[in-house]
């Protein structure tokens, strides 16, 4: 098994963020795209933010020393909300829910929220196992398929 770790992000990460999230096969496991996605300098601007914003907290998610992807938790001390992506030539190999743990470990703050496409079976279990249940659903537009999409709302609360 791989082994994951989670690191600051560097400059020269951002050239495997752009090939991840601009895939259109990821773009569509997601579903829920913006504009930055398809974009490279709304992209640049989008992290310049993000990397600014004390109150994210943003890893680079390295397996075997290379960057497979990034973890990050964003908003609201009441409504924090993790994220992740694992690049696709990296899925199946429990990399993420190795590196939600790791994220789990460095946020504290409880409850976290998440969301996932419905038919993204494998967002959602590896938040389960990493200890969210599901707590609802809702529907919104994905970009990336051009229609409505179920949504599956998730929490972890210790």
């Amino acid at each position: 098994m791989a082994v994951v770790v989670l690191r600051e992000m560097r400059d020269g990460d951002l050239g495997v963020f752009w090939e991840q999230l601009s895939d259109p096969g990821l773009q569509w496991m997601a579903a829920i795209t913006r504009a930055y996605h398809y974009d490279r300098g709304r992209f640049d601007e989008h992290w310049a933010k993000v990397r600014n914003d004390p109150a994210v907290t943003l890893r680079t998610v390295l397996a075997d020393d290379v960057v497979v992807g990034h973890a990050a938790v964003y908003g609201p001390p009441d409504e924090r909300e993790v994220t992740y992506v694992i690049g696709p030539a990296h899925w199946g190999r429990g990399l993420a829910t190795q590196a939600l743990t790791e994220l789990l470990r460095l946020e504290a703050t409880r409850p976290l929220y998440a969301a996932a496409v419905a038919d993204n079976a494998g967002s959602i279990r590896v938040l389960e196992k990493c200890g969210f249940t599901v707590t609802g659903r809702t529907r919104e537009f994905a970009r990336a398929r051009d229609e409505e999409v179920d949504l599956v709302l998730l929490s972890l609360l210790s």
